[in-house]
């Protein structure tokens, strides 16, 4: 067995939301049941999906984003200084070759940024207590507060220099990864659209448009990410995991990661990387011959946008091509993202989800002989 994560077999963190969740979260909006009750539904739907992962032999083990409508604005909205406006109009395309009129929420600034209260803390010590192997943490990446909005989204009389800015934003995210510390979290996931959307022609043009440098952004990304984990234990494992969009088997952005790749993995203090390649908007391989000695990719080669199973030797073919980059033993394995990133998920069946899980820890076995 792995001793440590990122696991041979492991999955960036989302499942698709039961029925009866879903049922109570519109409840909840509609007046009828309370936080509470609210919650205790919650509660027991991540008993289930937890059983779920670790009947599987997952080792790795998330709550499933329950709690959450979107992988970021759950997180960030607590933030003081930190509010919803509006959203950045994208062009999802869905698998199916249509285009889905969809604007991610983004977050805009209306006062210092600070960290006032436990974020994760009470999640993460319930998923503690009810899991038998490592519980796992996913929170946005601090850049969400920052790229899709841009300068626009950060009113000069509140920061005249956005120096103060990322260095707030780093403040607050430490403070949050101090309660996870303290409460016992050691398995750490960053979601990150923003670096992958840097390695996107389109992306990269219309961050010009509000004022950005899509070549310094890297840097920058980097710095202010290391800012936010700098005083994390030193057992804390962290990862990064990059996204081209998620909503409804459907994505943003395409492009290999070679824009970002040489800062992305020698700048970044993360020890590991989850990186979609489940198809060819991901390009190819080769970046990964940037990645330094002590750092481990976990290749996303099984997608969770189709419902249809990759076979075993595709997987395994694909694992070859990477290995003319970078060491097998510096490598995992998982799907290439969430199966639900936001509270909609994906078009896919909860069976053929476990079917894709159980397939990332058969190859798993085969290639490491552990997971």
């Amino acid at each position: 067995m792995s001793a440590t994560p990122p696991f041979r077999a492991d999955h960036v963190g989302s499942f698709l939301r039961p029925k009866a969740l879903l049922d109570a979260r519109a409840q909840h909006r509609s007046g009828e049941i309370d936080a509470a009750v609210l919650r205790a539904v919650e509660d027991e739907a991540i008993r289930g999906i937890v059983k779920f992962q670790e009947d599987l032999g997952l080792k790795g083990i998330t709550d499933g984003e329950f709690r959450r409508t979107y992988f970021h604005t759950d997180f960030l909205l607590q933030l003081d200084g930190v509010v919803e406006k509006g959203g950045t109009q994208v062009n999802f395309r869905h698998i199916s070759g249509t285009e889905l009129d969809y604007a991610p929420p983004a977050m805009v600034i209306n006062g210092k940024v600070s960290h006032v209260k436990p974020i994760q803390q009470a999640d993460f010590e319930f998923l503690k207590s009810v899991v038998s192997q490592t519980p796992k943490v996913t929170i946005p990446s601090p850049t969400m507060l920052h790229f899709r909005a841009g300068r626009e989204g950060i009113p000069t009389d509140v920061y005249p220099e956005m120096d103060d800015f990322f260095a707030d934003v780093g403040a607050a995210y430490r403070a949050e990864v101090a309660t996870l510390a303290e409460a016992g979290c050691r398995y750490l996931q960053l979601d990150d659209t923003n670096l992958a959307y840097l390695c996107d022609d389109t992306q990269r043009e219309n961050a010009r448009k509000r004022g950005m440098d899509p070549d310094d952004a890297p840097r920058l990304y980097a710095s202010l990410i290391n800012s936010a984990i700098r005083d994390r234990p030193d057992d804390m494992v962290t990862a990064v995991h990059l996204c081209r969009g998620n909503f409804r088997s459907s994505w943003a952005a395409e492009g290999g990661y070679e824009p970002v790749a040489e800062v992305m993995f020698n700048e970044l203090d993360i020890d590991a990387f989850f990186l979609e390649y489940d198809d060819p908007r991901s390009g190819d391989f080769a970046p990964l011959r940037f990645v330094p000695k002590g750092k481990t990719v976990v290749l996303g080669l099984v997608t969770t946008k189709l419902g249809e199973l990759e076979t075993r030797d595709d997987i395994l073919r694909r694992i070859e091509e990477a290995a003319k980059f970078l060491s097998v033993d510096q490598m995992a394995l998982s799907p290439q993202c969430g199966f639900s990133s936001t509270v909609h998920g994906n078009d896919i069946l909860v069976e053929q989800q476990a079917d894709k899980m159980r397939l990332v820890i058969d190859v798993a076995r085969e290639v490491w002989g552990e997971i």
